[in-house]
């Protein structure tokens, strides 16, 4: 069963880039939008596409270890989270996001695309998996939401 309706962005939040995807209002397709370098202008940039696309949730994805807790770069995810909730006015659903890089890597390479100079596509097909994730899943256990103070 799909996710309530309304857009929604999804951030690929890492150290070098954001991958971000989008979705229709309707909650059933999922897209790639761009990568946006991570630097000092990167919530600037993602405030443009929150004009742009108007949604009604960020979706970013926090990471967790294989045994399903929360790996050591959980506590930096909270934080750019709350930085972007807090300057954007949204809530961010903040979802585990265990093996979408992989997942982006598979399928890039069964399209055939190399993945070795196309790293800000993997970030963009691994926000796009991010938010098929909650767009498949209504209730989920496994997300907590990060509001604006």
């Amino acid at each position: 069963m799909g996710a309530e309706f309304g857009v929604r962005l999804a951030l690929d939040w890492g150290t070098a880039r954001i991958g971000v995807a989008a979705c229709d209002s309707a909650g059933v397709l999922a897209y790639p939008v761009e990568s946006v370098p991570n630097t000092t202008g990167a919530l600037s940039r993602i405030a443009q596409l929150v004009t742009q696309y108007a949604p009604a949730e960020i979706v970013m994805g926090m990471p967790f270890n294989l045994a399903g807790r929360e790996a050591q770069a959980a506590t930096a995810v909270r934080e750019h989270a709350q930085e972007v909730a807090d300057a954007l006015q949204l809530p961010v659903r903040l979802v585990d996001e265990r093996l979408t890089t992989a997942q982006a890597t598979k399928e890039l390479r069964a399209a055939g695309r190399s993945t070795r100079h196309t790293r800000d596509v993997i970030d963009q097909v691994a926000a796009v998996a991010l938010l098929r994730y909650v767009l498949d899943c209504v209730s989920d256990p496994n997300y907590e939401v990060v509001v604006p103070r």
